[in-house]
Formats: structure tokens, C-alpha cells, sequence
């Protein structure tokens, strides 16, 4: 059995089709509908950008290669809409076959017993993603109904506001105009009127396709500049705390440290122990760095993304 074409429409409602390569949260390179270097089938890169075409031929083809023959293993039988919903639950888990809900649905246990297991499935790294809970529940409407959700495009769209083109709850929505808001992009409050000016300034700051709409590559970016923005704190935090407070303290506390036989460049492990891991946590959010770099240091901003 193969995805329906439903099925590969509701797989690009929850990732969308980004056709320019970009950082996932976790930095991982990603391009179409959430294909990273282990999909098999692309490599991402900085600067990478593929057609419509490309796109949905190799969704086809890493479902052929690495999803469809999994879910047909687990769920020998499966009507399409169930078929489907195990698609959507491994491209984003990889886990159908160790999945307890798949035993569940083998063994006819009950709608309830098998929800149950399958919402189980909505934390990213040991917390409740909300995202998730509501992915969840759109997979088991397909899983159970056959009731596939859909995105259509507006009628008559406004380039003065942004369009959103995932499917996020208002509390979800609010949440990144806030995100957004800390980061100091002044696109309102009002989810249903997003500036798309200051959306497209934040898109045009990091490297992203420069077009307003607030899909995947958007959102998994500005989470990743809030978690930088977060991550820093502690650092910050650390380097006043391993840093001697004054000149004139530190001959006294030199001192001290002599008289109980402790070398007073101990006093400094602290320090360069706090410089090396702000180095890191810069390499690892040098996408970030690049983002506040000056105009005038565009070539290492792009230098800093293409690493």
C-alpha cells in the first residue's frame, strides 16, 4: 500500500513544503517537507533550494525507501485512512514498530485503548510539546475517521498580513507572536492580523525565504533564536559569578589561597571553564550570532549560517 494523495496532503499541512534549505530546532539542515540528511534521499545545505517538483518527488521517494514499507510491515490490513496515519506518525516519530498503540490497533482493543497509547506520543526531549498533543489528535481523527485536515489557500490575501500556513491553535498562534515580540520584531498581537512587514524583516534576517507566511522554517528558526536568546542567561549568569569582583579583593583572596597551599591560578579555572562553554554555545547558535551581526558584516553572517 502507498500514501494516498490525502495522506501526502495532510503530511504537508503538518511540515509544510519549504523549498530553501533551513535549521531545524535543533539545527539539523532541512528542506522540503522535513527532509533532513537521514531521510536518504537529500543531503541539505546552506543556500540549497529545490522546485515544487523536486519536492514532492522526493517525498515520494523516501516514503518508497524508508516509511511505506515499515507501516505496511506494522499494519498488514490497513484500510487507506489507517495506512495513512501510521505514514504521518512514523515521518514524524520513526517508531511504528515499536509503537505499544500499533499492538493496540493489531489486536482490535477499542478506539479508547489505542488513543490512549497514541497520545502518549507528544514530548520532545521528556516535555509535553503542545504541538505534538494537537498532531496527535489530527493523526487519530485520520487513524479512526478518515478525516483529513486542510489548509485553504484565502481568497483575497493581504500582503500586509502574514499568513500562516500551519496548523497551530490561538494559544499556539499568541505564543509566537510573543516569541516573536522578545525578539524584537513588532508584529502586534493579533493573530489574525500579523504584520507581515516585521515578518518578513525576520525572515530577511536569517536567511529564510523572504515571503510573509509563517509556516515551518519560520517557526523552527524563531525557536531556535529563543532558545539562544534563553541559553545565554546562564552563561552570562556564570561569568559574573567566576569573576573576581575587584583588584583590591583579589591580592586578599590570593593571599588566602597561598596560605592554604592552593595556587592562586586555580582562581581562573572557573572563569575559562565559564569563556570555553560560551564558545560552544555560540558555535552551536552561530546562526544566531550571524543574525545580529551588522550589515556591514554580511559575508560572515553568511559564512557563520553556511557552517
Amino acid at each position: 500500500m502507498q500514501t494516498s494523495e490525502k495522506g501526502i496532503e495532510a503530511l504537508e499541512l503538518e511540515e509544510n513544503d519549504v523549498l530553501k534549505a533551513y535549521r531545524d530546532v535543533v539545527g539539523k539542515w532541512t528542506i522540503g517537507m522535513g527532509l533532513t540528511a537521514a531521510s536518504g534521499v537529500i543531503v541539505p545545505k546552506a543556500g540549497m533550494t529545490i522546485t515544487k517538483k523536486q519536492s514532492q518527488d522526493l517525498t515520494r521517494k523516501a516514503l518508497t525507501l524508508n516509511y511505506e514499507p515499515s507501516v505496511n510491515s506494522a499494519m498488514s490490513g490497513a484500510k487507506q485512512h489507517e495506512f495513512d496515519a501510521g505514514v504521518l506518525f512514523h515521518w514524524n516519530t520513526g517508531a511504528i514498530k515499536t509503537a505499544s498503540w500499533v499492538d493496540l490497533w493489531r489486536a482490535k482493543a477499542g478506539r479508547a485503548k489505542i488513543a490512549a497509547r497514541f497520545r502518549l506520543w507528544n514530548k520532545g526531549n521528556g516535555k509535553v510539546i503542545q504541538g505534538l498533543v494537537n498532531r496527535r489528535e489530527r493523526e487519530l481523527k485520520i487513524l479512526f475517521d478518515g478525516l483529513y485536515s486542510s489548509m485553504s489557500e484565502p481568497a483575497s490575501a493581504s500582503v500586509a498580513v502574514a499568513r500562516w500556513v500551519v496548523v497551530l491553535s490561538g494559544d499556539e498562534k499568541a505564543k509566537v507572536l510573543d516569541d516573536f515580540m522578545a525578539l524584537g520584531y513588532l508584529v502586534g498581537s493579533n493573530i489574525n492580523n500579523v504584520h507581515a512587514f516585521e515578518v518578513r524583516r525576520f525572515q530577511e534576517d536569517h536567511g529564510l525565504s523572504v515571503d510573509g507566511k509563517i509556516g515551518r522554517a519560520t517557526l523552527s528558526t524563531l525557536q531556535r533564536m529563543v532558545d539562544a536568546k534563553a541559553k545565554t542567561k546562564p552563561v552570562a549568569s556564570a561569568a559574573a559569578v567566576a569573576t573576581v569582583p575587584a583588584a583590591t579583593s583579589m591580592t586578599d583572596v590570593a593571599q588566602e589561597l597561598s596560605a592554604a597551599g592552593i595556587s592562586a591560578a586555580w582562581l581562573f579555572v572557573p572563569l575559562a571553564f565559564v569563556c570555553l562553554f560560551a564558545l560552544w554555545r555560540a558555535w552551536h547558535y552561530r546562526d544566531a550570532v550571524a543574525a545580529r551581526l551588522p550589515r556591514s558584516l554580511s559575508k560572515l553572517a553568511q559564512f557563520l549560517r553556511s557552517i
